[in-house]
């Protein structure tokens, strides 16, 4: 395969297991320098193991390429920071960082305790967060040091919960969302260092996912997670460099790029409540209906 990211440094969050393995081990065939990020945990976030990105890591090695296991939790802010400079001092640089790493503790939101939702949000957000706080202030420092742009890589991990919906996952579901629009914030914030923000909204069956309904050995084969990274591995290369602020869905036999909340129909504001309702509904029966978790508007 071409070598798309020869020489570039990458990390990969949640990386022992499922889409964050692939995402690793396509990158280092590509030329990266791989961090394998993973504490292990079980996909309610108990629990910790360093075998699995032990295992990546050495899958890297084997096939000739050049990767360290690394087992801080993101959602930690020194833990964050301490993975960013353990990239940077063994690597001598960053250029890529893949927010992947999350959890589950699905629940109909009338049973959700505090710390499902707690958990899901620490996990996720500021899972992402806190590694993109620290990578992006060592892109800032190395574009003034270089006087240019660093053409370094944010890909973050949103989900078809979150920018669709899906039931049981109000605390999935929102953090996701949250994850877009950090997405498309953190791009716009950005761009002045030569630093694109991207996410992924992968369709794969994984450790998160098997559980969730039967499906046909065909559709088995097209949820494979290593279907998603392809597009991941393009986005990190220095090739999409003119490509940011954009949600892409990958897997389950497609790419598509995801429109975001738009303004539809629109008129004057009005002051009477009920006249204020009859032009919601009037405007309501024109403009597209939310998608489904197929992407497809809803009945």
């Amino acid at each position: 395969m071409s070598r798309l990211c020869e020489e570039r440094v990458a990390i990969v969050t949640g990386a022992g297991r499922g889409v964050g393995r692939e995402h690793a081990l396509l990158l280092a065939r590509a030329g990266a320098k791989v961090l394998v990020n993973d504490i292990g945990a079980g996909i309610d976030g108990s629990g910790r193991d360093a075998s699995p990105a032990g295992e990546v890591v050495a899958a890297i090695r084997n096939s000739g390429g050049e990767a360290i296991a690394n087992s801080e939790d993101v959602s930690d802010w020194k833990g964050a920071k301490a993975m960013i400079d353990a990239a940077i001092a063994h690597f001598g640089r960053l250029d890529v960082l893949i927010n992947n790493a999350g959890n589950l503790r699905d629940r109909m939101l009338t049973n959700m305790e505090e710390h499902e939702w707690d958990d899901v949000m620490r996990v996720h957000l500021k899972g992402t967060f806190a590694p993109s706080r620290h990578a992006a202030a060592y892109w800032r420092d190395e574009s003034k040091r270089i006087g240019g742009p660093v053409k370094g890589r944010i890909i973050n991990t949103s989900s078809t919960s979150g920018i669709y919906g899906n039931v049981g996952q109000t605390n999935y579901g929102a953090a996701k969302a949250g994850i877009a629009a950090f997405t498309i914030i953190a791009a716009r914030e950005l761009r002045r260092y030569g630093v694109t923000v991207n996410a992924i909204s992968p369709t794969a069956l994984t450790r998160m996912t098997e559980g969730l309904r039967q499906l046909t050995e065909e559709e088995k084969a097209l949820r494979d997670p290593s279907w998603v990274s392809p597009t991941v591995v393009y986005l990190a290369s220095e090739e999409a460099q003119d490509i940011t602020g954009r949600v892409i869905q990958a897997g389950m036999g497609r790419i598509g790029v995801c429109e975001g909340w738009r303004r539809g129909a629109e008129v004057k504001q009005v002051a009477d409540p009920r006249e204020a309702g009859m032009l919601v509904r009037e405007m309501m029966a024109g403009v597209r209906k939310n998608s489904g978790m197929d992407g497809l508007e809803l009945d």
